[in-house]
């Protein structure tokens, strides 16, 4: 950790930049059997980078003092492992991630993602995901992140009992 504002400063704007390039707050919503709604749902942050730069995974798991790195070993003709930085708790993405987020701004059109998930992480700490209509509302904020696909949860035959 540094040990002065000037260089916490600087290391959390770094993190911004980085996440701006390379992060994504992505929410799925997921067939689960063990659940009783049938569903999960699953938020994450993520940053991807290539073997190479896994050091800069790791400073940023360290300096937020949360989440995982994975690797996601490639079996096409690229070289180097991909390793992703994921932070899945909803503990740790409510109280960590959404206020450095929320204190250092994003400056790319990721913001308008990080508010949704804001919003999403908010009614699952509320658990609003266990009634059908928290669900719906949640999937319908998903379809207007990222990709902006439609949600297969609403498409299914469960969502329309």
């Amino acid at each position: 950790m540094p040990n002065n504002q000037q260089e916490r400063l600087k290391i959390d704007n770094w993190i911004v930049g980085f996440t701006d390039g390379e992060g994504c707050f992505s929410v799925s919503i997921i067939k689960n059997s063990t659940t009783k709604s049938g569903w999960q749902i699953f938020p994450e942050f993520v940053i991807t980078q290539g073997e190479k730069s896994l050091s800069a995974l790791e400073m940023i798991q360290k300096h937020l003092g949360c989440g995982k790195i994975y690797v996601n070993r490639r079996k096409d003709n690229h070289k180097e492992n991909l390793h992703r930085y994921c932070v899945r708790s909803i503990k740790e993405l409510s109280e960590i991630i959404v206020p450095f987020f929320t204190k250092n701004r994003l400056r790319t059109a990721k913001v308008d993602d990080f508010k949704k998930f804001v919003k999403i992480i908010d009614k699952l700490k509320n658990q609003k995901h266990l009634v059908k209509n928290g669900m719906r509302d949640i999937a319908r904020i998903i379809e207007q992140m990222n990709r902006k696909t439609p949600a297969r949860f609403l498409e299914s035959s469960e969502t329309a009992r």
